[in-house]
């Protein structure tokens, strides 16, 4: 839940919203079904190994459920079940059921149409695209307005920063697909690596830039360092991807580096900011204006 309130590509769909009560709606509603997936993921596991226990081991090779043979034609590597000792009983050493298969196959297991799969299926391709889309346009734009416009080219023309982002969208594209191509891990692993990543680069800095006035720019950027840099580091050093296998912290895995990098990043961030001078009062009246978005002769910024 960390790693989810601090990604680019979903902050950015808040400003969607015509006012800030409104947002904070939608944060609420948008961090229920957040919740709710991902508590019937081991949920839905849990029912798929119990399927497999009580449908499939212990019965007999000619009574198999329809849904065993229509997968194994479509795939023997995500769905096999041979006979190895020959006596006609299922024995769980003789399924073979691929982690791709599960989410596809379960409203067929659940007596569903077969068509049910094909639009979980495409519901998936959306979702991958949706995400894939946000976070291009996140890192493409904040390219070309932070760093082009803000630091290369001030008096940069809109036509011309329109051109850097979409040339900038091109290389992004193909860095990811260059490093899709090395295969660096599952998608598991991707996943949570990037949660971990962003709760630890990003999440203290946003909930102590709004909550404490003391923030500054020093101390948020050394958060920010020092919270990337040791889940970076820990990864770099426990995943078998880098060849370094090093010993594990406490026996956790690398997918969940960010338990390491958030505190690094709230002590970075409160050390920074106390070993330099307090933010300007211009600053911190807009810290308030961010937290109580009524100030007195603000203006409306509810959509019309």
């Amino acid at each position: 839940m960390v790693g989810t309130a601090a990604l680019p590509h979903i902050l950015m769909r808040f400003y969607t919203t015509p006012s800030v009560k409104e947002a904070r709606v939608s944060v609420f509603w948008s961090l229920f079904f957040i919740f709710l997936l991902y508590f019937t993921a081991p949920a839905l596991a849990i029912l798929a190994k119990y399927e497999v226990y009580s449908a499939l081991v212990g019965s007999s090779f000619a009574s198999l459920p329809a849904w065993v043979s229509n997968w194994a034609t479509v795939d023997k590597t995500l769905m096999a079940i041979a006979d190895i000792n020959k006596d006609g009983i299922v024995q769980l050493a003789e399924i073979t059921i691929g982690g791709d298969l599960i989410v596809l196959a379960t409203p067929e297991i659940a007596g569903l149409p077969y068509v049910i799969s094909g639009l979980v299926a495409a519901g998936g391709l959306a979702a991958a695209l949706s995400t894939a889309d946000g976070l291009l346009l996140t890192i493409a734009n904040a390219l070309s307005h932070d760093v082009y416009y803000k630091m290369i080219d001030p008096n940069a023309p809109t036509t011309r920063r329109i051109g850097v982002s979409k040339a900038l969208l091109l290389v992004v594209a193909a860095l990811a697909a260059y490093v899709t191509s090395l295969k660096p891990g599952d998608i598991l692993f991707l996943v949570g690596a990037a949660f971990s990543l962003a709760a630890s680069g990003f999440f203290p800095a946003l909930v102590l830039g709004v909550f404490w006035k003391r923030a500054n720019k020093l101390g948020a950027i050394i958060g920010m360092l020092a919270g990337l840099g040791i889940c970076m580091y820990y990864m770099y050093l426990t995943y078998p991807f880098f060849g370094v296998n090093a010993p594990k912290w406490w026996d956790i895995n690398p997918i969940s580096a960010g338990i390491f990098g958030i505190p690094a990043g709230f002590i970075g961030l409160i050390v920074g900011s106390l070993i330099s001078p307090a933010p300007s009062k211009e600053v911190q009246e807009l810290v308030d204006h961010v937290r109580y978005p009524n100030l007195e002769g603000d203006i409306n910024t509810a959509g019309a």
